[in-house]
């Protein structure tokens, strides 16, 4: 199941309690799926087109609880993955009329009407319906990648409309119009986990930031595996060209005579040669400081460098601070 499918199945299991806002989700499931169908003779007709069964069954319980009555259909989109689309027949008679003229998807003389009127959308509850049935019309959520949240409607002002309703609730929604259609979109996890608690979907909210806390967890997991890998190929690195160095110092003749300290870091670090400095400093008697380990092993490298291969030297090392 898509996780737009998700939000529609929670969404379609509230029932609201008032009357006001059934009309409000029955008002944004016209304006976002709906289209108004001229039969001749004065008769009309108006289809939602839906493209999920949950969504159906909600539009069609709306119906009935309005005592209008309604045909479900089904058909497969013919283009790209041949999904299954839920069509919801409506007859004009004059108990609809009245419904879709109280709900702002017909005027007065039954016209249809781009946006519903204010009063359907003045309260709060009202506006959270509208938003819930808008999605359940026309909304998708894609959380892969860069999240995105859209609610299609069928005009700029529709669109405009939702930014307008979820502003009044502090939720920041952007406008785009393409040439068949309009949508209000989020971006921002924010923005999407806001307008979705505000319709009512709290638990793919909850299922959001569950998924936000793990992808932070794994990502802050990674850096510091991957911090701790190039740690251990430096240490490795340094480790080899410092045995290097006292394999040349040792064939020279030089290690033998160096300074206490410095053939005492020489000794650990050819016997522990995947030691960090560290676990070298800890070893040594007394235990030095991590910085005075990794002066020595840096003077040994110098003596090194110094001495051609296979020629004695000396002189004795100076020994660093």
């Amino acid at each position: 199941m898509t996780t737009s499918e998700h939000v529609r199945e929670e969404l379609a299991r509230i029932a609201p309690e008032r009357e006001c806002d059934r009309l409000a989700e029955l008002s944004a499931l016209f304006h976002s799926a709906g289209s108004l169908h001229l039969r001749g003779k004065g008769d009309w007709g108006l289809h939602l087109d839906l493209s999920s069964a949950a969504a159906a069954r909600r539009a069609f319980s709306l119906l009935r609880a309005q005592g209008i009555r309604s045909e479900i259909r089904t058909y497969r989109r013919r283009a790209f993955d041949r999904a299954t689309r839920y069509q919801l027949h409506v007859e004009g008679t004059e108990e609809a009329l009245r419904v879709l003229v109280a709900a702002g998807v017909l005027d007065q003389r039954h016209g249809p009407l781009e946006h519903p009127p204010r009063r359907v959308v003045a309260r709060a509850c009202c506006r959270a319906a509208y938003l819930r049935g808008a999605f359940l019309g026309g909304g998708s959520l894609s959380v892969h990648g860069s999240p995105h949240l859209e609610l299609r409607t069928a005009s700029a002002d529709s669109a405009i409309l939702l930014r307008e309703l979820a502003q009044a609730h502090d939720v920041a929604l952007g406008v785009l119009e393409r040439d068949s259609y309009a949508a209000a979109y989020a971006k921002s996890w924010e923005a999407i986990e806001s307008l979705l608690a505000l319709a009512g979907a709290s638990e793919v909210v909850l299922a959001l930031e569950e998924r936000a806390v793990l992808a932070a967890t794994r990502e802050q997991a990674n850096r510091r595996a991957n911090a701790d890998h190039a740690n251990l190929v430096r240490t490795s690195r340094a480790a080899q060209t410092q045995l290097h160095a006292l394999e040349r110092l040792r064939a020279a003749g030089t290690l033998d005579r160096l300074p206490d300290p410095l053939r005492e870091v020489a000794e650990l670090r050819r016997r522990h040669p995947t030691a960090s400095l560290r676990e070298l400093a800890e070893r040594t008697d007394p235990p030095a400081s991590r910085a005075a380990v990794h002066r020595r092993l840096r003077r040994l490298e110098e003596l090194a460098d110094g001495v051609a291969p296979g020629r004695p030297t000396a002189s004795r090392a100076r020994m660093p601070r």
